[in-house]
């Protein structure tokens, strides 16, 4: 991506753990649910995968976040258990690529195909930019130092506009 545009974004983060553990952390329901969701269902043909097994392109997803009764339904697209994934994900794509940098991982999420109204501009391009940029540090701190940033213990759900103003939601 040469200059910036509403269609797309991208974000980047060194962690310093091996590249499993990281794929492990976006690719097991378990491991997704360790620091961004409050659960995950993985399905393939109609039946759940085991909490620590890998997902694999074709399985449907259910996430669920704390502070949000919503939920977000989608695709895996692409999985290849070692380094790259794909989903679908709020009317548009998001991949995780995963590479080797010295001592560290470099994480690199991307969302595309993002639809360009207006409407899609605020709540996907900048309400996901801004949430992914949370959650990437949040998966550092994390795996790095053993802490979690997002909100667990106060309910943000009944407060206005909770989704765009807290930081940690």
């Amino acid at each position: 991506m040469s200059k910036l545009t509403f269609d797309q974004f991208t974000k980047k983060i060194f962690i310093k753990v091996p590249k499993e553990k990281l794929y492990w952390c976006w690719g097991t329901s378990e491991g997704i649910a360790s620091w961004f969701l409050s659960e995950a269902i993985y399905t393939a043909g109609g039946k759940q995968r085991k909490p620590d097994e890998k997902i694999q392109a074709g399985d449907d997803y259910i996430w669920r976040w704390h502070n949000w009764d919503g939920q977000e339904t989608g695709k895996v697209l692409e999985a290849n258990g070692t380094d790259y994934l794909e989903i679908s994900f709020a009317n548009s794509k998001v991949s995780v690529s995963l590479e080797d940098h010295d001592n560290a991982v470099l994480v690199i999420l991307k969302q595309h195909e993002i639809p360009t109204d207006d409407d899609s501009k605020l709540n996907i391009h900048h309400g996901c930019s801004n949430g992914w940029t949370f959650w990437l540090a949040n998966l550092k701190a994390y795996l790095e130092h053993g802490i979690l940033l997002n909100e667990t213990e106060f309910d943000l759900r009944n407060i206005p506009l909770s989704g765009f103003e807290f930081v940690n939601m």
